[in-house]
């Protein structure tokens, strides 16, 4: 269920940013049982990492703080409509809800007004188209090699797995 003060929390959580070096104002917040048990802003710039968006970030404080990487029973509020990127750590670690403000568009709005840096080309709706395309039609060059030997890899990892799960017969 939404709580306005969450949403409040995360908008006062972005306006800090606006004075911390190496943070931009894009704060999230995980929730469980009504309580906060994880925050962050984006920190791409502090910490040279192109993941350390506020999402990602939130959730690794959660995780960390929690013991898990299971937040079935956890929300996330965001000042912003998750990016792709920040859409699938969601999924991988199960939140039930995501509680956002601006959207996409508002973002790509402000993000016009940075002529001149990096932010002036993001589109996020061209993320997302990307990211569904083969490997072969993305924009960055990508080369299968190895194949067999590093599936036999993922092959290894999933016995194992179905082991310690006590999944394997």
């Amino acid at each position: 269920m939404y709580e306005e003060k969450f949403m409040d929390y995360v908008v006062s959580l972005s306006r800090k940013a606006l004075d911390l070096p190496g943070t931009q104002p894009f704060g999230a917040i995980v929730i469980r049982a009504g309580e906060i048990v994880g925050e962050g802003i984006n920190q791409e710039l502090a910490h040279k990492d192109p993941t350390a968006h506020g999402e990602v970030e939130a959730i690794r404080d959660a995780c960390q703080r929690l013991g898990t990487t299971d937040l079935s029973d956890c929300s996330l509020y965001a000042i912003g409509e998750p990016c792709p990127m920040c859409t699938v750590a969601i999924r991988l670690a199960g939140l039930r809800h995501v509680f956002y403000g601006a959207t996409h568009q508002d973002a790509m709005n402000a993000y016009k007004g940075l002529a001149d840096t990096p932010y002036a080309d993001i589109d996020v709706e061209s993320l997302k188209v990307e990211a569904s395309l083969p490997t072969s039609q993305r924009s960055t060059p990508y080369s299968q090699h190895n194949a067999k030997v590093c599936a036999e890899v993922y092959r290894e990892w999933s016995e194992s797995m179905q082991k310690k799960l006590g999944l394997s017969r």
